[in-house]
């Protein structure tokens, strides 16, 4: 633990010292009201979809601004 004396006389000064504690491991993604996004294999330009047979939001290889199109820009 740090210790700090200040010891001034004649004078009153507001002193506030602010130190950051340990930090734990950050959590997953997540939007909004806590919904969780599997963002784990996500690409360049991946977008967000639902998959339904894993009953979660997913950003991966398989819905990119490329495969959604036929030919045309997204």
């Amino acid at each position: 633990m740090t210790r700090v004396i200040v010891t001034e006389r004649n004078s009153v000064q507001v002193v506030e010292v602010i130190a950051r504690g340990p930090q734990g491991p950050p959590g997953p993604p997540t939007f909004g009201s806590g919904l969780f996004v599997d963002d784990a294999a996500k690409i360049d330009k991946s977008i967000v979809y639902y998959d339904a047979a894993s009953s979660s939001y997913k950003a991966d290889a398989i819905w990119t601004t490329s495969t959604i199109v036929d030919g045309a820009n997204f």
